[in-house]
């Protein structure tokens, strides 16, 4: 009988996390594409509201608040849907269900950032920024979340919140809402939506296992879904012309926005007429385009003037 140790067969178990990798887990958290996005469309709504004449210490603060106070929403909304990413197919390697970070880390992560976020634009850009960004955390995880699983209506609850960032960006330069935030409102809140709804037909099945009803349950074919890309479309058309119209920005922009429009307006048409993963999807990139370019147009030909109240 030999005196050595039998080895084990098991294998054995998997080393803990390092420091990189905890790092890489947190930073995938936060979604830091979105929500540099989003903290862009909060910038360019400030840019407009102040004329082309930005306080660029504020103009910066205000960037930064909105930005770690996105990346704390999508973390938070990430550990409350925890259990559904983990039965998706798109969404089952994200940090928690994969297992590379604990639901309560994340947890006090994401409360932590989205505090932050909130407190810097309170203290830097006034109470009313910081109100509206919380206020869009709320109805992002308290009402657009709970009613994906519940009503098509989901899809326009869940736009409300990603058009906030132009009401937090114009707060933050003029500390009000005047008639322009809600008109910049409502661009954001209408580019979401052919957006989302494409997104929605290509991820169906995706959704369907987890009861989501982004796209609606009794369209099939998505005739109803493909015309609300059409109406949707030309209202934001007609919308993104109105900047110009009340004298927020000049011919530049009013051209590049109508072409924009158009283009968004002809794939949707064509997505309505016979619906297909290849022309929905069309609608998702043409829509990925829409919005930075709109955003450059509003930043080069925003018309000068004089510093807003609070500048």
């Amino acid at each position: 009988m030999s005196s050595e140790p039998a080895q084990s067969t098991a294998a054995p178990p998997d080393p803990a996390p390092g420091m990189g990798d905890a790092a890489r887990a947190y930073y995938e958290l936060t979604k830091p594409g979105i929500a540099v996005f989003v903290a862009i469309t909060a910038g360019a709504s400030y840019f407009v509201a102040a004329a082309a004449r930005p306080d660029v210490l504020r103009l910066l603060e205000t960037l930064v608040g909105t930005g770690i106070a996105t990346g704390g929403a999508l973390a938070l909304n990430q550990y409350v849907e925890r259990e559904v990413d983990g039965r998706m197919k798109r969404t089952r390697s994200r940090p928690i269900p994969s297992g590379r970070m604990a639901p309560r880390r994340a947890l006090a992560f994401a409360c932590l950032l989205l505090a932050l976020g909130v407190a810097i634009l309170g203290v830097s850009a006034g109470f009313l920024p910081a109100v509206l960004t919380a206020a869009s955390a709320a109805l992002y995880i308290g009402a657009y979340t709970p009613l994906k699983s519940r009503s098509y209506a989901a899809t326009l609850v869940g736009a409300i919140p990603g058009a906030i960032p132009g009401l937090i960006g114009w707060s933050a330069a003029t500390g009000g809402l005047e008639p322009g935030a809600w008109v910049l409102f409502g661009i954001y809140f209408l580019w979401q939506l052919p957006h989302v709804l494409a997104l929605a037909w290509l991820l169906k099945e995706d959704y369907e296992r987890v009861g989501f009803f982004l796209a609606p349950p009794t369209d099939p074919a998505g005739n109803r879904i493909g015309r609300h890309m059409v109406y949707h479309s030309v209202s934001l058309l007609l919308l993104s012309l109105v900047p110009t119209l009340v004298g927020l920005t000049g011919m530049i922009y009013l051209t590049g926005a109508a072409v924009l429009s158009l283009a968004m307006l002809a794939s949707a048409v064509s997505a309505a007429r016979e619906m297909s993963a290849k022309r929905a999807r069309r609608v998702f990139r043409a829509s990925l385009l829409y919005q930075p370019l709109l955003l450059l147009l509003l930043l080069v030909d925003t018309v000068p003037g004089a510093a807003p109240p609070g500048g």
